[in-house]
């Protein structure tokens, strides 16, 4: 039996790494404020289909749609802001408060191609905020993220910054964009001809090599905004300027999604190299009236946690799994039964303690012990536990020390907490 293509199996020998990003994530999100959220993996299609957009390669090709028992039309989440901006609404968390954070940790599902990096159930970390219509939140997002990815030890870090105006200015753009596209027509990919009508902003999305050609001269939105927007946007950029926070205003970046309005932006980095994006945002201020709810507006980000953990690995090779703090070698069936009870205690005091329960020999067991990484090896035979005097031996240094059976667990806990 073999999984299925485009899933796969996270290992222990690396499950160490993506612990280690979601406790920087976690405490990093709680100390700005985030509070965590679990949201199903199953929703109504009809969910994502009028949030994400009924034109877009994840709706039309991507999601795992299925009908219930019911003849319900239900999809695996492919993304998590509808989900929780669904929450929002449902909950009427907006009643007490509307200025809500939230992060969430999960499993994402699409049918895209498997390749290096990109899976079809792959994994995000995802912070919303909603009711903060201020530019600072924007900066505060992408500051947040830059700060994430620095704590994890990332490199040669630049956000690049859109914005793609508003209700109020985005119909001049895109009757301009429209007319520009008329011209291009012949240079078009069948997608981008059948989006022309419906949504022509994921036009310029589009990563076929020849409308990428034909776009190079395309109207930007920059270009198009109203004051309201560019102020929003001057003052984005002004604090990141003043934070630090290296990024560069790009024109071409829209999102995939159809939801998104004014500031979006992808950090991405060159710790291997080239360019690659491992996050992705933006601001979506229709999105709750959208979907049912009061006018509230939002914003968020997502983090490709697979593509960012094979970034990490890339860039620090060294084994991630942690060793154990003892090893018990016990030698025969007195020891065993002594040596069982001690785990337990140590284990419950959270001690990581390992007994090999099989009758091997002494140098089998301390063969065990070094796979294991052991720092300490506790060693208790026959003669150990007739004497009273059971062997401590340091794995490191080598130094061994006799301790007493009856103070054993205490004497332990004391010298491996240290």
């Amino acid at each position: 039996m073999q999984t299925i293509r485009g899933f796969r199996d996270i290992l222990p020998e690396h499950i160490s790494l993506w612990q280690k990003v979601e406790k920087e994530a976690k405490d990093l999100f709680e100390a700005f404020g985030f509070k965590e959220i679990r949201i199903p993996i199953i929703e109504k299609t009809h969910l994502f289909a009028r949030s994400i957009g009924e034109v877009t390669d994840i709706v039309e090709k991507e999601m795992y749609t299925f009908a219930d028992r019911k003849g319900d039309k239900l999809t695996l989440r492919p993304e998590a802001t509808a989900s929780i901006v669904r929450s929002y609404i449902q909950h009427k968390m907006y009643a007490a408060d509307p200025v809500r954070k939230f992060f969430m940790i999960g499993p994402m599902f699409r049918r895209e191609r498997p390749q290096k990096g990109r899976y079809r159930q792959f994994y995000q970390i995802d912070a919303e905020v909603f009711g903060i219509e201020s530019a600072y939140i924007d900066s505060q997002m992408i500051f947040l993220l830059n700060e994430l990815f620095k704590r994890l030890g990332l490199t040669g870090l630049s956000a690049h910054i859109n914005s793609l105006g508003c209700p109020d200015c985005r119909p001049d753009f895109q009757k301009a964009l429209l007319d520009f596209l008329e011209s291009k027509k012949d240079r078009l990919c069948e997608n981008c001809l059948r989006r022309m009508d419906k949504n022509p902003l994921r036009i310029i999305d589009c990563k076929a090599t020849d409308c990428q050609e034909a776009l190079q001269d395309a109207p930007a939105t920059l270009d198009y905004l109203c004051n309201e927007c560019e102020d929003h946007f001057a003052t984005v950029k002004t604090t990141l300027e003043h934070q630090g926070v290296d990024f560069i205003v790009d024109k071409s970046l829209v999102r995939g999604l159809d939801y998104y309005t004014r500031t979006a932006w992808e950090i991405q980095t060159t710790a291997l190299g080239a360019q690659s994006a491992v996050a992705g945002g933006g601001r979506y201020d229709g999105l709750v009236k959208e979907l049912g709810g009061p006018q509230t507006p939002g914003i968020g980000f997502a983090i490709g946690f697979d593509r960012l953990v094979e970034v990490m690995e890339q860039i620090d090779k060294t084994p991630q799994i942690p060793g154990l703090d003892l090893f018990i070698v016990s030698l025969g069936d007195a020891a065993m039964e002594k040596g069982y009870h001690w785990s337990c205690e140590l284990n419950q005091a959270g001690i990581r303690t390992e007994i090999d329960f099989r009758a091997k020999s002494m140098k089998a067991l301390m063969k065990r012990a070094n796979k294991f990484n052991a720092q300490y090896v506790l060693i208790a035979g026959e003669n150990e536990l007739t004497q009273n005097a059971i062997i401590l031996r340091n794995m490191n240094t080598k130094e061994q020390v006799l301790l007493a059976v009856e103070t054993l667990v205490p004497e332990l806990i004391k010298i491996l907490k240290k």
